[in-house]
This record gives C-alpha cells, structure tokens and sequence, in this order.
C-alpha cells in the first residue's frame, strides 16, 4: 500500500508543481479571441484504471479482473490524451488510451497468465447547438455559458493478448483490430469564473453484433494560466467498456469483453 501511495503520488507531483507555479505568477486577465478563431487544445493525462470482464484465448476462458488497489502492480505503462482543434462551434478532436496489464489467475486449479496490450485511438467532430449564458465571464475573457454538443466519430482498438499456462507448457497469443463508429453528447458548464464541470458519453458497435462499446467519462475543472497560456486542471472519473468477439487461430472463440474505469488526472492547455 505504501508503494502505491509513493507512485500516485510521483505521478501527480508534476501538475501539482505547476499549479503552484502559475498561481504565483499569473498574468492579468486577458480578452477572449474572435468566435471565429481555430484553437488547438492539447490534453495530456494519467488515468488509472481498474479491469473487470472476461477473456477468451485458444479455447481457454478467463477472468479479467485488475482490482483499484492492485493496478500499479499489474500496470506496465499507460497514456492518454486528446487533441482538440475548433472555433467554439464547430470542432475536430483526437483522444488515444494506450495501457498494458499482466495478471495471474487459476482456471481449474492451474496457474494462468493473462497480459494485455491495449491501443484505442477516437478521431470525432462536434458541433455547438446550444450555448445558454449563466452572466458574468471566466478569467480567460469568455463568457460563462452551459454548452451542448452532440459528437460522432471512430474509434479505432488494436489488442494484443498473450495468455500462459506454466504447467501444461501451454502458451498462445491473439492480435486483432478493429473499428467502430460512434455517437455522443459532450456538455460543459462554467461554475464560477475558474471552475467548471465538463462530460461525455458515447456508444459504438452500431454497425454489427460482434463488437460493442460505451465510454462515459466526468470533470472537474480549474481555470489558469500556465506559461502564459490559458489551462484548465483536469480531475475526474472515466469509463471505457469493450465487446468483441471473433474467431482465433485455432477455430475456437476469441472473446474480449472488459470495462475498465478509474480515476483521471489531467490539464488542457490552449495555444
């Protein structure tokens, strides 16, 4: 437990460092460009997910499940981020997960290793319809608004799953990709000038039974300046939960369906 706490804590260290930075140096409040200005907003995070599902390999079943409380264990590596490019109605955006998991599990009384390698990369647009102002203006110069925007895209997941079983000398692997479009709401409100609460929710899998997604995820937001550059400190919650079935190698069913959900940690800076 305190191995863990060390590593949370190493990796949230970085943002909390610049938060103290620019609140001891902020500039004076600045105007908002033109509505017609493209901005491009770039979003790095660190999310730590848990695991749960099932996972079929080479005719053998298993249980996927990576508790909270054991990720930074059975975690290899995780990144996530978003590009964003848009004019406050119109907008273009790019979000990639990547993580890699490994666990042990017994399957009728043998040991069985189970590692995961994950990519999934949504390329989408949104479109402003509704934009309602609640008064007053944020420090970046822009009016305090609750804002709606319906989305659509694909999404993209690349897996690479390797399963082991040491007793048997049993070991097999499965790559496999595949796309899936989607449709979603995003939703932002501006709470008071520095802090808002953004959200979006959305489902994919609609062209065929053999693949399924829904991804939902929360923020909580403080507005800044950070090298002279309007940012928003990112806390929240997110869910990404995946269905896929096909056929592997050996004839029999290759199935991955798993939800993994967890804590984000994050900033959004605009250029």
């Amino acid at each position: 437990m305190r191995k863990q706490t060390v590593r949370c804590a190493s990796a949230a260290l970085p943002l909390l460092l610049a938060l103290q930075v620019a609140q001891g140096a902020e500039p004076p409040v600045k105007t908002s460009t033109s509505d017609s200005d493209w901005l491009l907003l770039a979003s790095p995070f660190v999310w730590a997910p848990s695991m749960s599902g099932q996972a079929a390999l080479g005719g053998v079943n298993t249980k996927v499940d990576v508790p909270f409380s054991d990720v930074l264990d059975n975690l290899s590596s995780v990144f996530m981020g978003n590009l964003e490019l848009t004019n406050r109605t119109l907008g273009f955006y790019v979000d990639g997960v990547y993580a890699k998991t490994h666990q042990s599990e017994r399957v009728y009384g043998r040991k069985v290793g189970l590692a995961i390698a994950q990519s999934t990369l949504a390329v989408g647009v949104y479109y402003r319809v509704y934009e309602y102002e609640l008064g007053g203006s944020t420090i970046f110069g822009e009016p305090r608004a609750w804002r709606v925007e319906p989305t659509v895209g694909v999404r993209w997941t690349k897996l690479s799953t390797k399963l082991d079983i040491d007793s048997l000398g049993f070991s097999t692997k499965k790559k496999t990709e595949w796309t899936d479009p989607f449709v979603g709401l995003r939703m932002q409100t501006d709470l008071t000038d520095r802090w808002t609460l953004s959200g979006q929710a959305d489902t994919g899998g609609l062209d065929t039974s053999s693949k399924k997604t829904w991804n939902a995820q929360g923020y909580v937001g403080y507005r800044m300046f950070l090298a002279d550059h309007p940012t928003i400190i990112r806390v929240g919650y997110r869910v990404l939960s995946q269905d896929y079935r096909t056929t592997d190698f050996t004839g029999n069913k290759f199935k991955y369906d798993v939800t993994q959900r967890g804590p984000v940690l994050g900033l959004s800076m605009r250029f």
